[in-house]
């Protein structure tokens, strides 16, 4: 039972903002985050970190919203055989915003990739900041990228129109 349920929560994050938005996605000729994982990496080497992670909002109704991943896959996996760690905004979540419980997966991510000194790639397909969470989300995710740059290779890509820190960030990359 509890298996059953565990792998109806894993679909669910899989299929991201749902098929509505996975085919609004393909029809502007972009593929979803997690196809663009998916062909990044070495077949069957990603392992992904925060699948079920949740925001925590609970105003202007949010609450009625709460995807799993919320709208950032995280993980490593290994790229030609090297290991990489990666964050990827899903554009189909909430538009890939930025929020706090995002960013706090991608800054852990990143901690993990300096302590190991593993490469750390960003692919951005993001509005930006999720504004019902207030300014500031996304903060120390620019910390992060500072304590990362001369310790680590950090690689960003736009893979769509960005705004905020969704075009901050990369600009702080190598």
């Amino acid at each position: 039972k509890e298996l059953k349920r565990l792998s109806e929560a894993e679909e669910e994050a899989r299929l991201g903002g749902g098929e509505e938005a996975i085919a609004k996605q393909h029809e502007q000729g972009k593929l979803t985050a997690r196809e663009r994982v998916g062909l990044f990496f070495d077949k069957g080497s990603f392992v992904e970190l925060g699948m079920f992670a949740q925001h925590q909002c609970y105003d202007f109704g949010m609450e009625k919203t709460r995807p799993l991943g919320d709208a950032v896959i995280t993980g490593y996996g290994e790229v030609d055989g090297r290991t990489v760690y990666l964050y990827a905004y899903d554009f189909t979540v909430l538009g890939g915003s930025m929020g706090y419980t995002n960013t706090a997966k991608i800054c852990n991510l990143a901690r993990m990739a300096r302590r190991t000194g593993v490469p750390i790639v960003g692919l951005f397909d993001s509005v930006g900041g999720r504004i019902q969470e207030g300014s500031g989300t996304f903060t120390p995710f620019f910390g992060e990228n500072i304590l990362a740059s001369g310790a680590i290779p950090q690689i960003s890509a736009v893979m769509g129109n960005c705004a905020g820190g969704a075009v901050y960030s990369p600009a702080l990359t190598d």
